[in-house]
């Protein structure tokens, strides 16, 4: 089929001049006016040198994290000039980043900020956007209307152009397009336009098979294909239409769609004018706002400034009258020491003879003297030092002014269910509102608390009332809050809650149902997260042999999971029931021993001094050994006897958290026991990291024991059902 590039200058043209339409004609990539430019599977369009070039980026930046080139936003400003090898290999099908065989190229659209598939061919199976092309060139012209395209044919100096020839893809004069276009001849049958500097083949070949006219369209792909390809190709179930069906159809509807457009234009304009006063009356309202928010700070301000000077008053007062005491009292002390004539007056005083004259002398000068003498006895200060009677509390009210927000309009503030939220593997928040009917979205926030710098809030807008948390910083505490929306009205953001991330990458695994498990005294359940200890018949029998000196040994079971390298963390729940519990790592030497032996009474691992035992590792303070277990039982947990702290009862018995965590540090030959409550590490030592290492759980009389379900989506779509 012929592309003519005269098309009718009818619809939107008519209505819409070509400078309007500039915005529709800007890459989305270097945003400049398209060049050659190429339709995604996105259906969204972009140059065919941006395409080239953000390949390129995403190939350096892959290589070198630290490339300043990895910055997508302007490539043709940020990037240098492609190399041809590059290039070269960009453009060979089936090209990847670090790929030697031919697989899919993934590409970021930057109009819809999304990765599509461009196929095991590349740029290379991608359509040229022939029709954008025409409409940018036109665009161009009118923009250049002053600037003639000259003829490429006549001799210096040339003339201006007054047609473009498609298929000799060349402008010319009239003379020239008569010379070389004569009449009779077959180039007199070739398709003219006027004046231009783009040219576009007359046929659309298929990029697939370069041979083949496209003819057909693809109504799942949404693309032009050729009869190859939906014979054997990569279409070949796809349903599809003739191209002239396609045309006739979509340009009926996109007809329409521009009708509809046009015949709204007035409603459109009007919508136009009361957006307009709606910014001036947002401007307006937004300036009252503020002015009234400054009035009620600066009458905060002012009862701040009033109570500031009441206080500092009083204690001022206090300060002088108190200073006043002090100085009286040191002018009296200063009066014993210095003046010596009380002394020698009472001593002339005693060389009286009368009687009646000493008795009248004397009385009020012993007194004098009496005073002095108690107060060296004991000597006490007249006032006191301290102020903490004027020490100002601002803690309720500091708590209050950091609540400080919008009035709510009768929203009430949403209130975080602690309870329910948790972090592991993701964060999971849930919360409930009072009024939950009346609020329209949720806004949650959250950030990470840094001691050294004060860390942005980052928002996610929320439908429902729970909302999954990714992208967690290990070993990291983050802050959480969330309040409600009702059009454009907020309430206040609810009671910060505070939670802490594992230190560690959650390890996944689960129960090994083959390894060393007893079917008769375990039972696992079905998703083998699950194991419980039940004290039945055969434990009744094995404690018989306790008369003869035989004792009930514990049942163990490990994740189907080692560990060879790096950091991981997983948790667990112990049922509250249960008697007793051990839970750490084993190497895998060590389980083959422990496990090497059928279940019977003459094992070494039923020996009670073989070192096998359950309560072996308590006893061992070797500085690293091929296992560590700690003991949990009736809702306790038991600390590990060690030769650096103390081994009283009192000290190494703890509650038993809700849900505990462990801890490996392969590398370093580290493991420790934490409180998922608090993420709080209750225990930790070294362990021999020479072999693989497994969680490691065992049980005696009646338990259980529940792996922590990591969090995700369908967790969410359970927790709802619940």
């Amino acid at each position: 089929a012929a592309l003519s590039r005269e098309e009718p200058q009818s619809g939107y043209l008519l209505s819409v001049t070509i400078k309007n339409i500039e915005r529709e004609l800007i890459c989305p990539a270097c945003k400049e006016l398209f060049t050659h430019p190429l339709i995604l599977p996105c259906q969204h369009s972009i140059c065919h040198k941006c395409v080239k070039e953000l390949l390129l980026t995403l190939d350096d930046s892959f290589n070198d994290v630290g490339s300043d080139n990895s910055n997508q936003s302007s490539p043709r400003l940020r990037l240098p000039s492609p190399s041809m090898d590059k290039i070269d290999r960009i453009n060979r099908p089936g090209w990847k980043r670090n790929s030697l065989t031919p697989r899919t190229t993934i590409f970021p659209c930057p109009g819809c900020e999304h990765d599509v598939d461009l196929g095991e061919r590349g740029i290379n199976g991608l359509f040229r956007n022939f029709t954008l092309e025409t409409i940018v060139e036109r665009y161009r012209q009118a923009a250049r209307a002053a600037t003639a395209i000259m003829c490429d044919l006549c001799k210096p100096p040339p003339q201006e152009s007054t047609k473009s020839c498609m298929d000799c893809s060349a402008s010319y004069c009239n003379e020239c397009f008569k010379i070389h276009h004569p009449w009779g001849t077959i180039k007199a049958q070739h398709e003219y336009v006027g004046p231009t500097t783009n040219f576009r083949p007359k046929i659309l070949m298929c990029p697939e098979h370069e041979t083949e006219r496209i003819n057909m369209y693809c109504e799942l792909c949404r693309r032009p294909v050729c009869h190859l390809c939906k014979l054997g190709g990569n279409h070949a179930n796809h349903r599809v239409t003739t191209m002239s069906s396609a045309y006739k159809t979509l340009k009926e509807k996109l007809s329409k769609d521009i009708d509809y457009l046009i015949g709204k234009e007035s409603q459109v304009k009007s919508q136009i004018s009361e957006l307009n006063l709606l910014m001036k009356e947002t401007e307006c309202n937004g300036e009252r706002a503020k002015e009234e928010a400054i009035t009620h700070f600066e009458k905060l301000f002012e009862i701040l400034e009033e109570r500031k000077s009441s206080v500092l008053k009083a204690i001022d007062s206090s300060k002088k009258l108190r200073l006043d005491k002090f100085q009286t009292q040191m002018e009296e002390y200063q009066g014993l020491l210095e003046n010596n004539g009380l002394v020698g007056y009472a001593q002339e005083v005693l060389k009286e003879t009368d009687q009646s004259c000493f008795v009248q002398t004397a009385k009020q000068l012993h007194l004098r003297i009496q005073k002095a003498t108690e107060s060296l006895k004991s000597f006490r200060p007249a006032a006191q030092t301290s102020f903490e009677d004027y020490v100002v509390n601002t803690s309720k009210q500091t708590e209050l002014l950091g609540e400080l927000s919008f009035f709510s309009s009768g929203i009430d503030v949403p209130e975080i269910n602690e309870e329910q939220s948790k972090v592991y593997n993701n964060a999971l928040i849930n919360w409930h509102h009072p009024e939950k009917d009346k609020a329209d979205s949720y806004v949650l926030e959250y950030r990470k608390i840094n001691r050294e710098d004060e860390m942005s809030w980052n928002e996610i807008e929320v439908c429902g009332t729970s909302k999954i948390i990714q992208d967690l910083e290990n070993s990291s505490t983050y802050a959480f809050r969330v309040r409600a929306y009702k059009g454009s009205i907020c309430s206040p953001c609810s009671r910060e809650l505070i939670l802490h991330t594992p230190p560690a990458p959650v390890f996944s695994f689960l129960f090994d149902e083959k390894c060393g498990y007893n079917n008769e005294h375990l039972l696992l359940n079905l998703k083998r997260d699950r194991v419980e200890s039940r004290a039945g018949f055969n434990l009744l029998l094995a404690a018989e042999r306790i008369q003869v000196g035989y004792y009930t040994s514990l049942d163990y079971i490990i994740g189907d999971t080692g560990i060879t390298k790096g950091k991981h963390f997983w948790a667990f729940r112990v049922e509250p029931y249960s008697y007793l519990v051990k839970v750490g790592v084993a190497s895998s030497d060590k389980l083959q021993e422990w496990l090497r032996s059928p279940r019977d009474a003459v094992s070494p691992r039923y020996e009670q001094d073989s070192g096998h035992d359950s309560g072996s590792e308590d006893a061992c303070f070797d500085s690293s050994q091929p296992f560590t277990l700690v003991t949990i039982g009736m809702k306790k947990f038991f600390i590990p006897k060690s030769p650096t702290s103390s081994n009283e009862p009192e000290n190494r018995v703890l509650p038993m958290p809700t849900s505990i965590g462990i801890f490996l540090d392969y590398d370093k030959g580290k493991v420790s026991f934490y409180d998922m409550d608090h993420m709080k590490c209750l225990y930790e030592r070294q362990v021999d990291c020479s072999h693989t290492l497994y969680p490691a759980f065992a049980l005696m009389g009646s338990g259980g024991i529940q792996l922590e379900e990591p969090i995700t989506a369908k967790y969410l779509e359970y927790q709802e059902d619940m």
